[in-house]
C-alpha cells in the first residue's frame, strides 16, 4: 500500500472518503497513486456487497465510518448490478497534469 506522504489514520481517512464518493456518485477525479489505491478499495467493497453477509455489511461499515447510506447503496443497488460480473468493477482514465505540481489527474469511475 502507498503511504501517500501521510500519517495512517490520515491516508486511512482520505481513502474512505474518496471509496464513498466513488460509491455514490460513481466516479471521483484526483491523483493517478491514490486513484490506484482507492480502486482496490472499491473492488473489495463492491464484493463485501456481493456476499451479502451480516459479517461483510459490518466489515464495509467499519471500513467506511459507519455510513449506513453508502452501504446500502453497496448492498442494495451495486450488489445487485455487478452480480454476473467477477471483479473489475472499476476503471481509470486519465485527464490532465495539474497545474499546480504537475501530478497526473485521472477520473476513477464504475463500470456499467
Amino acid at each position: 500500500m502507498r503511504k501517500l506522504n501521510r500519517e495512517t489514520h490520515i491516508r486511512r481517512s482520505i481513502l474512505a472518503g474518496l471509496t464513498k464518493t466513488v460509491l455514490t456518485n460513481g466516479y471521483v477525479v484526483t491523483t493517478e497513486a491514490r486513484a490506484k489505491e482507492v480502486r482496490v478499495l472499491v473492488e473489495k467493497m463492491i464484493t463485501l456487497g456481493k456476499r451479502g453477509t451480516l459479517v461483510s455489511r459490518r466489515n464495509a461499515l467499519a471500513f467506511l465510518h459507519n455510513d449506513k447510506r453508502v452501504v446500502d447503496i453497496i448492498f442494495n443497488d451495486l450488489a445487485k448490478k455487478y452480480e454476473n460480473r467477477n471483479g473489475g468493477y472499476t476503471r481509470i482514465l486519465k485527464l490532465k497534469e495539474r497545474k499546480g505540481d504537475d501530478a497526473l489527474e485521472v477520473r476513477l469511475e464504475l463500470v456499467d
